[in-house]
């Protein structure tokens, strides 16, 4: 997992699923050169008709992939267009997506678009800008611009999209999309089986080559264009950044503003997750800490034996998994990647503690939760396409591994995030992207200074378990801009609306271009 998706969780309580959010920001008139030969009457190009086309906001009804957002979207006030890019940028006159895009009108007179992106990859930025609207509801932001969300390549109602698996997939447990960091022993034949899955799922191998991050870039400067033409503002936070250092790199003389919230580190490729996941065994560390001071605690009173203690709790569903509602089952990595997406906030850890107590009992439920509410997925996996569209994205942006190497991660992990270890050994990983059919567009290595821009506001959180407070001190100077350091135990604080000093520094810089002179928040 790479992403922040729920901080409006923390205002619901946690009994049901929740859609989760992500974020970006918008507005301008065209691909560099097609702005150039327009401004200069020279001759039209293949993607003007692209860049020219006016996007005709309406009613969401139909925009919605998860009945929680069928509700959000059913808010007085929004609006709702489809964005028309090409499938492949090297042959625009062959086919076509067709992006799903939610306005949220500003609340006084407009300054123009903030384009949103909430992260993942495979986050929904239509739910992401709803959201958005609502934590930020007195903000000058909202005061003072359009917030636009869009659901990038293969991502949520944006045509085509991902999908790999059906009910009866879900029904079965069989759905995993990640056989580098997740217990098992994996061929050539599953890692096999599951592209061709994809495939058949997503309408056709040509759609599986065509979500690369670069590309979402490319249909984000064709949204500038179609939203006004403006200079772009944009608000990205966890692998919202990647898309933004990206678009930057690519189109500095586009942008006007730029807030990057818990930002992957611009000089990591593949071992970034190990990164990550010694930040996640931290923030394990500090829940295990926190919740030992309770006799009660399902983690023991001494956190120095915490992660023996949880081993020994969810160890025994490798064999056992939990049964719930209509014949699904709770497995082992059901249980890992609930108490990870709940590591993401603080205020969700007693949440954590408690699901891991129940299911001592027997009860998933409450870490189920959790880990749908971080997702978007409804009570029996179904509804948005968060993971599958998480695997395709990484597979066209990373570089791929043999298995050599996947076994190797996968050790390393174990040593980074003991929590996580199964105890059956590294053998049998593999790269789930070895069979993709289309060869990555690889995000990174990315240049060590990006010349061209304006000030950009990169925000770091102390204890971020995901995005490591170095990562945005790495990525503000990559881009010559300021840093806000937040002192914290979460990932990500732009969006939620809950920190007034975070507030007050976001909504200068949007409305005014003021970067503070304080440097740092505390949560």
């Amino acid at each position: 997992m790479s992403s922040s998706l729920f901080p409006r969780l923390l205002r619901r309580p946690l009994v049901a699923a929740v859609p989760v959010v992500l974020l970006i920001g918008a507005c301008g008139p065209t691909d560099p050169e097609a702005s150039e030969q327009k401004r200069s009457s020279a001759p039209a190009t293949e993607l003007d008709r692209f860049y020219q086309q006016d996007l005709a906001f309406g009613s969401c009804d139909g925009y919605a992939t998860t009945t929680a957002d069928k509700q959000l979207f059913a808010a007085p006030g929004l609006q709702c267009a489809r964005l028309k890019v090409p499938l492949d940028y090297a042959a625009p006159q062959g086919g076509t997506a067709r992006l799903a895009v939610l306005r949220v009108p500003a609340r006084g007179t407009s300054k123009g678009p903030l384009v949103l992106n909430s992260g993942g990859p495979g986050g929904t930025g239509q739910n992401f800008a709803a959201q958005t609207g609502v934590a930020l509801a007195k903000s000058p932001v909202t005061e003072n611009f359009d917030l636009i969300g869009f659901d990038p390549r293969g991502v949520g109602a944006t045509e085509p999209s991902i999908h790999c698996f059906d009910d009866t997939d879900r029904l079965a447990g069989d759905v995993r999309t990640e056989f580098v960091l997740t217990a098992g022993t994996f061929s050539e034949k599953d890692t096999a089986r599951l592209v061709d899955r994809c495939a058949r799922g997503s309408g056709g191998e040509e759609t599986l080559g065509t979500v690369s991050t670069r590309d979402t870039v490319r249909d984000m400067d064709v949204l500038r264009s179609a939203l006004g033409g403006g200079k772009l503002n944009f608000l990205g936070q966890s692998y919202g950044t990647r898309i933004g250092a990206l678009y930057a790199e690519k189109y500095p003389q586009h942008v006007r503003a730029m807030v990057l919230d818990g930002a992957v580190d611009p000089h990591l490729g593949g071992e970034r997750r190990l990164s990550q996941y010694a930040g996640f065994q931290r923030s394990f560390d500090e829940m295990a800490a926190a919740c030992s001071e309770d006799a009660k605690c399902p983690l023991g009173t001494d956190p120095e034996q915490a992660t023996e203690t949880f081993n020994r709790i969810a160890r025994p569903l490798l064999d056992e998994p939990l049964a719930y509602g209509r014949g699904m089952k709770f497995t082992y990595n059901n249980l890992i990647d609930s108490v990870i997406a709940g590591l993401y906030y603080k205020a969700v850890w007693p949440k954590i503690t408690k699901g891991i107590a129940d299911v001592r009992k027997g009860d998933p439920q409450q870490l189920l939760a959790i880990s749908q509410a971080f997702s978007g997925e409804g009570p029996d996996g179904g509804g948005g396409n968060f993971s599958e569209a998480n695997y395709a994205i990484t597979c066209m942006d990373e570089v791929r591994m043999t298995p050599g190497q996947a076994v190797e991660t996968r050790e390393q992990t174990y040593r980074s995030a003991p929590f996580v270890d199964p105890g059956t050994g590294a053998a049998g990983a593999r790269d789930a992207c070895e069979f993709w059919p289309v060869e990555p567009k690889t995000a990174y290595p990315f240049p060590d200074r990006v010349g061209g821009l304006p000030t950009t506001l990169t925000i770091s959180i102390t204890g971020d378990p995901s995005t490591p407070h170095q990562a945005g001190v790495n990525l503000a100077k990559t881009l010559g801009g300021s840093l806000l350091t937040v002192q914290g135990e979460q990932h990500t604080i732009a969006s939620a609306g809950t920190s007034a000093c975070v507030n007050r520094a976001v909504a200068d810089y949007l409305v005014d271009l003021r970067v503070s002179a304080k440097a740092r928040c505390t949560l």
